[in-house]
């Protein structure tokens, strides 16, 4: 499995969310995780990016 170049905060960053609502994900989606600075594996951070997504389309409609 890759590594995406991002970490749990920049992509709390880029939707907009709290950092700590990214990390409720991870624990949700079992994605392990030391600090918010963690860079995420390529799936688990498309896992989150997906579910963020969903949620936004979900509000704006």
């Amino acid at each position: 499995m890759g590594f995406a170049d991002i970490s749990i905060q920049e992509i709390a960053e880029d939707f907009n969310v709290h950092v700590d609502e990214v990390l409720r994900l991870c624990d949700q989606m079992r994605i392990s995780y030391q600090h918010p600075q963690t860079r995420l594996a390529l799936e688990d951070a498309k896992a989150i990016m997906s579910h963020l997504l969903a949620q936004e389309q979900k509000s704006n409609s």
